[in-house]
């Protein structure tokens, strides 16, 4: 289920707002410039579908984020649950980082939680299947899969090195919830 709650950066013991409508919290995000959307599969995923089947099921959407955003590249990313040594990925997301480019994704199964730093605020997004994020270049967040992650996600890239980071040495994710 989608959730947006949103934090002041300082206190991470008391929400702000909760959202749970669709609509609310495209309207929450948009006002951090950060993107949200519904989207829906062509076709329902069997479990543990192939990357080329995920894509398929989202290539209208991911070719017309291609054609409007100048993604270059589309991959697939799964993880599912009872995966062993999952811990280090974890950890290394959970550094607050950023990106020379947006960081693009939508989740075809399972969840997780994206934590955006904006404005003295922590926004955070927990997405599930049929979610698109788009966190515009140079936003501060880190992301959390969760102690035993399951989800399956479709990343959009401009440049076809994929992921790269640019780690803040921040302490501030560390002070704030984890994902379950």
């Amino acid at each position: 289920m989608s959730q947006l709650t949103v934090y002041s950066d300082h206190d991470p013991t008391n929400a702000e707002a909760v959202h749970v409508e669709p609509q609310a919290i495209r309207a929450a995000l948009l006002a951090h410039g950060v993107a949200f959307e519904r989207v829906a599969a062509l076709v329902e995923l069997d479990p543990g579908a192939d990357a080329a089947a995920v894509l398929a099921a989202y290539a209208p959407f991911i070719e017309q984020q291609k054609a409007e955003r100048g993604y270059a590249v589309a991959d697939v990313v799964r993880i599912v649950r009872g995966t062993p040594d999952t811990a280090p990925m974890r950890a290394k997301f959970l550094s607050e980082h950023l990106h020379t480019e947006d960081e693009a994704r939508l989740f075809a199964e399972g969840s997780g939680a994206f934590y955006l730093h904006i404005a003295g605020k922590v926004l955070v997004m927990v997405c599930g299947r049929g979610d698109y994020l788009r966190v515009p270049a140079g936003t501060r967040h880190w992301f959390d899969m969760g102690p035993d992650p399951d989800f399956t996600a479709v990343r959009l890239f401009t440049d076809p090195a994929g992921w790269v980071a640019s780690f803040t040495g921040e302490s501030i994710a560390d002070r704030f919830p984890k994902f379950q």
